[in-house]
């Protein structure tokens, strides 16, 4: 093995889904088919870490030929390890029916519900959460189709909401939050309530699990393009923060930051594109013609 490939295997790739890989308003993911199969080619671990359900990463990671690899779910309150990446000591839990071991480190989704009804009644604040909304109007807010709703409500451990209120009643409704030990984050769409979790603190996990099981400490990549994307960027070595659809600000402390001038997948290229760019790969690597 050269120098170059053992380098390349000591790499991780943690990247956001909705508007970053997939684009914000199709979800299309094509333009980023080439570097994908480059990196499966070379043992590059991409690892999505998304605010969407296991329910929808799961048939994802298939259609992108991701299944070796783990994944961040509903924004770090949900970790799905696949065999390669579980541990005989560290790892009790029963997988689930596809092999994977998952980890939920923050609160039930039962609780965050109650806590919610109760916070909006007490303060007479504004907002709807996902679980009240009727399927079509998930799919109106999403663009999903009505099998991607379906999936995207079975959530675990966060609750996304639609809020109606002010930026006043807003800041108040965080202070709520943290009184009880939740956290209010904002992805593109909705904001998501949850436990004390982030993308940032998951991905620090898993890179953590990654040296347990191989002795060496890799090299972190981060893409994303929204508010709940920060913690993440500011936590890998390298970052690409994702010209965003959504208009938020977004703003990120990580010194080693590269900032698209593409947004969605094809940002995401020009991401890879900027951190890696073709010496990363041996010089005979094919890429462009070979079917995903």
């Amino acid at each position: 093995m050269t120098n170059a490939m053992a380098a390349q295997r000591l790499r991780l790739i943690f990247t956001d889904l909705d508007g970053s890989l997939l684009d914000h308003y199709t979800y299309d993911w094509s333009p980023a088919e080439p570097w994908l199969r480059r990196l499966r080619k070379t043992a590059v671990p991409v690892i999505p870490v998304s605010s969407k359900t296991r329910a929808e990463l799961v048939p994802l990671r298939r259609e992108l030929a991701l299944e070796d690899a783990p994944f961040i779910a509903e924004n770090g309150a949900v970790i799905g390890l696949p065999p390669s990446w579980q541990h005989a000591r560290l790892d009790r839990d029963p997988a689930d029916p596809s092999g994977l071991c998952i980890k939920t480190p923050g609160v039930d989704n039962d609780f965050l519900r109650q806590r919610l009804e109760v916070l909006r009644d007490r303060l007479k604040l504004n907002y709807r959460t996902m679980s009240e909304m009727t399927l079509d109007e998930v799919v109106r807010a999403t663009g999903l189709s009505e099998e991607g709703a379906r999936l995207s409500r079975q959530r675990e451990g966060s609750e996304p909401l639609i809020w109606d209120d002010t930026d006043a009643a807003l800041e108040t409704f965080r202070g709520a939050l943290q009184n009880d030990g939740l956290t209010l984050t904002r992805g593109g769409r909705f904001w998501h309530v949850m436990g004390n979790v982030d993308k940032g603190q998951a991905m620090r996990w898993l890179v953590a699990r990654f040296e347990a099981l191989r002795g060496d400490t890799p090299t972190t990549l981060g893409l994303g393009d929204g508010p709940n994307d920060i913690a993440l960027l500011e936590a890998v070595d390298q970052a690409v923060l994702i010209r965003g659809e959504h208009r938020h600000p977004v703003d990120v402390a990580n010194p080693a930051l590269y900032r698209t001038r593409a947004s969605g997948p094809q940002g995401w290229c020009e991401g890879l594109d900027h951190w890696l760019g073709k010496t990363f790969f041996e010089p005979s690597a094919p890429h462009e013609d070979e079917p995903l």
